[in-house]
């Protein structure tokens, strides 16, 4: 645990803390040993079922539904942050500005080069 480096954008996981690592209650231990045998419980339930050789139906996964149920709705589940928001930028508005410099400068450099009758304008039917 001494040679953790800290990434310089990400915080320090908690498990790595070592005032969450090394000072924990008796009951906090209690509670995530009781946690994670319910977790096992569900596990092997989950197992019995998918292994079950005389299985008819399909087994309805609870966190798989709301998952789907998240993914289909977007728009009612989405929280505006900073970072949608940046995001939305970086990619809805940045480029037409981008594009809009591109072809703006190819325009008047074409526009220049008419004035001072360097372009050379023959009609083209096919490229």
């Amino acid at each position: 645990m001494a040679d953790y480096k800290e990434a310089p954008l990400a915080s320090r996981p908690r498990t790595l803390d070592p005032a969450e690592y090394f000072n924990l209650s008796p009951e906090y231990r209690r509670a995530e040993e009781e946690r994670a045998a319910l977790r096992a419980n569900l596990k092997r339930q989950y197992q019995i079922q998918l292994n079950n050789p005389l299985r008819k139906e399909l087994i309805e996964d609870p966190a798989l539904t709301r998952w789907t149920y998240a993914r289909t709705n977007v728009y009612t589940h989405f929280r505006p942050t900073t970072k949608t928001s940046l995001l939305g930028a970086l990619f809805g508005v940045v480029p037409l500005f981008f594009w809009f410099a591109v072809l703006k400068t190819d325009r008047d450099k074409r526009e220049e080069k008419i004035k001072a009758g360097t372009y050379d304008r023959t009609y083209k039917i096919s490229s």
